[in-house]
């Protein structure tokens, strides 16, 4: 996976690359400029006619965005440069690419700042904006002619692009200082900021695109970070391969633990979502009276009836039945629309501490743990769960739903390590925390799966790779980012206004197709040569 790291990281890789393997800044921030176009062209289209405005800060983000200005007008855009200082008070490096720029593009491209509405009126008279006036080093609130330059730019209402960060965004915490430039692509250098996908991150940030701007391999092996994000390239690697001699057998036997009346849909959405993934057979267990409204429903699928309560949800006295059923099938997932019945409730607490394989546990199964969160030590194969930030703040002492999401990576990890677990808190940037602590961020997913059913999906997901004997740190990595790419599909089909979880168990056969064609042209890591 690609580490994700924090500012003093990333300094310390560019000061390493820079003294260590001689290789310039210049060259550094060559590429960087040239990976900013790139990605610029890839998501917003070719930029020949276009006009593009360039905002550039002292520093070497400045210095970015002097060669990613110098490229698009070699690349035929109507460039200019909106530059915060002028050229004496540029960094080294960045008054080196600010002397190309201007020795291609010449002087009258380059505007220096003078008054907000200045730029207000050259960037409303732009196509494309390039946000480079602060990088990563930035500590302490935005204020003055940046903070003006902030507010131009958002008012603006046009495609940003920003380069390595959006201005204004902490590169540690993604919390706003001041204010902050919110980017439809952000092109970050070497590996991925923290701060992406934290907070204000996740909204101002849009799509992130990492290029490879050539620092060594020995000196990212070298630094030391528990946070990762998941990439297409390990999920392809996590998924069973498919022989011509396989059958259905070899793919596992998937049990699936859910539903009361009114509360089908969520089992019936499961068990699809586990076919859709590749589990070769899938049964549900599933309150009597509620049995025939399952089958009606699921034509692939199987069902077992279980005792049940006068309210039509899972009875106390089903629990022998259900050892059975869990003992029989490769790996079980517990939780979809069971209700919070007092019995039904019960009954979770007892088979929790029966769990003795691959499992995953999710909605009323985690809402049955709420004070009870020491069964989970009992569970002699550590299971997954699956809470959104509401069911973590319930598993939590004194957490709140505001507290689990102010801290989802630290939360998600400190609960994996105290309860020997694998925790997939969802939500914008779901987090997947192992026992060990380590923690992987997933990429993809939009606003149009925050609908009813999408979290049943993913549950079902999550056990049918289980069924197929990926391990549990792998099943819940690669669950949570195809989930989210099949969603990225649905939307991109449908839209993400009105977007339901039907929509998303339908891409998941195609999310895996595309995981398994090899494209030439990849979003998460670009490096072309200066063009």
């Amino acid at each position: 996976m690609t580490k994700i790291i924090t500012a003093a990281q990333m300094q310390e890789l560019d000061r390493r690359t820079i003294s260590e393997a001689h290789i310039p800044a210049t060259t550094l921030m060559e590429r960087a400029g040239s990976g900013v176009v790139s990605c610029l062209e890839q998501r917003l289209g070719p930029v020949r006619g276009k006009t593009v405005t360039v905002v550039c800060g002292k520093g070497n983000n400045g210095g970015d965005g002097f060669v990613a200005a110098r490229l698009l007008h070699r690349r035929h855009a109507k460039v200019r440069v909106l530059a915060m200082t002028p050229a004496s008070e540029l960094s080294r490096d960045a008054a080196t690419m600010y002397k190309q720029f201007v020795r291609g593009a010449g002087k009258s491209s380059v505007y220096l700042y003078t008054s907000r509405a200045q730029a207000q009126a050259l960037l409303q008279d732009s196509d494309i904006l390039v946000d480079a006036l602060l990088g990563t080093g930035l500590s302490s609130a935005v204020a003055g002619r940046y903070a003006e330059a902030i507010d131009s730019i958002t008012e603006a209402d046009r495609p940003v692009v920003a380069v390595d960060l959006p201005s204004g965004l902490h590169a540690d915490t993604g919390k706003v200082l001041g204010r902050a430039v919110r980017a439809s692509l952000t092109v970050t250098f070497g590996l991925p900021k923290l701060g992406l996908y934290q907070s204000n991150g996740i909204d101002l940030a849009g799509e992130v695109a990492i290029v490879d701007i050539g620092i060594p391999p020995a000196y990212i092996d070298a630094v030391e970070s528990r946070t990762t994000l998941i990439t297409e390239r390990e999920v392809r690697t996590y998924l069973p391969k498919r022989q011509p001699s396989n059958h259905k057998g070899t793919f596992g036997h998937a049990g699936i633990i859910a539903g009361s009346v009114g509360k089908t849909g969520a089992a019936a959405m499961a068990a699809r979502a586990a076919l859709r993934i590749g589990a070769g057979l899938v049964t549900v267990a599933v309150p009597t009276s509620v049995n025939d409204i399952l089958e009606a429903k699921l034509l692939e699928a199987m069902t077992v009836p279980m005792p049940e309560t006068k309210a039509r949800t899972f009875s106390r006295t089903a629990f022998d039945r259900l050892v059975a059923f869990m003992a029989a099938r490769t790996a079980v997932a517990i939780g979809p629309g069971l209700s919070t019945h007092p019995e039904t409730v019960e009954l979770v607490q007892a088979l929790t501490k029966q769990l003795d394989r691959p499992a995953v546990l999710d909605a009323d199964a985690l809402n049955a743990l709420t004070g009870r969160t020491a069964l989970l030590a009992s569970c002699k194969t550590p299971p997954i769960i699956t809470p959104h930030p509401g069911e973590m703040a319930r598993l939590e002492a004194d957490a709140t739903p505001q507290t689990v999401n102010s801290d989802r990576i630290g939360t998600a990890a400190r609960f994996a390590r105290e309860r020997g677990l694998f925790v997939v808190l969802k939500g914008a940037r779901t987090v997947v925390a192992r026992p060990d602590g380590a923690v992987a961020i997933c990429p993809t997913g939009n606003p149009g799966m925050a609908t009813a059913g999408t979290g049943d999906v993913l549950t079902g997901m999550m056990v049918g790779l289980l069924a197929q004997g990926v391990p549990s740190w792998e099943a819940a990595c690669a669950a949570t980012y195809l989930h989210g790419a099949a969603g990225d599909l649905a939307a991109a089909k449908k839209g993400q206004a009105g977007l339901i979880a039907g929509d998303v168990i339908e891409e998941i056969p195609y999310a895996l197709k595309l995981l398994h064609q090899v494209s030439s042209h990849k979003t998460d890591e670009i490096w072309n040569d200066p063009m």
